[in-house]
């Protein structure tokens, strides 16, 4: 896809959403059943993804970890923004990597030691690119790519969450 195509096809939505800026506030869902042992089912779209407990805090390697999709979705997220930006300034990418590597403390999640923070304390992302991009095309691709993000910025911004345990 050109710079020209994403143009031709995000125009209508852009044009809707300044006309009627309700429109542009989606709603996305996800839900899961709760499995077998200590794990939970989660229809993704695509596929079914079960998700269990980290080695780390004693699974066996088999299920998916949450932590590990949430870095997954980050990757995801960021990589197709940079693809987006990237064709809407015409830079040309040959290829590349999109990175994210995120550092916890499974001390504050088994409930070992109450000063160990519960979640991941560092999130690195990292592009490796090949591109005949200058520093500045560069510099300028990573900004727009961090400022359109929607999962880079839901975490460096965190949205109000909250909770609701019901019963069936």
């Amino acid at each position: 896809m050109d710079r020209d195509e994403l143009r031709a096809l995000q125009a209508p939505l852009k044009e809707r959403y300044r006309e009627q800026p309700q429109a542009a506030v989606v709603t996305l869902h996800a839900s899961g059943s709760l499995g077998d042992g200590v794990s939970c089912s989660v229809q993704t779209g695509r596929a079914l993804a079960e998700a269990g407990l980290h080695p780390a805090s004693g699974g066996d390697g088999s299920l998916l970890c949450s932590g590990d999709m949430l870095l997954e979705a980050l990757v995801a997220c960021a990589g197709v923004t940079l693809r987006a930006v990237a064709t809407s300034l015409e830079i040309p990418l040959r290829g590349g990597t999109v990175r994210a590597e995120g550092d916890l403390d499974f001390r504050g999640t088994l409930g070992v030691d109450k000063t160990a923070p519960v979640g991941f304390r560092a999130i690195r992302l990292t592009f490796d690119l090949d591109a005949d991009a200058d520093d500045e095309q560069l510099a300028t691709l990573k900004k727009l790519t961090e400022r359109y993000c929607v999962v880079y910025q839901t975490l460096a911004n965190a949205p109000e969450l909250t909770t609701e345990l019901t019963r069936d």
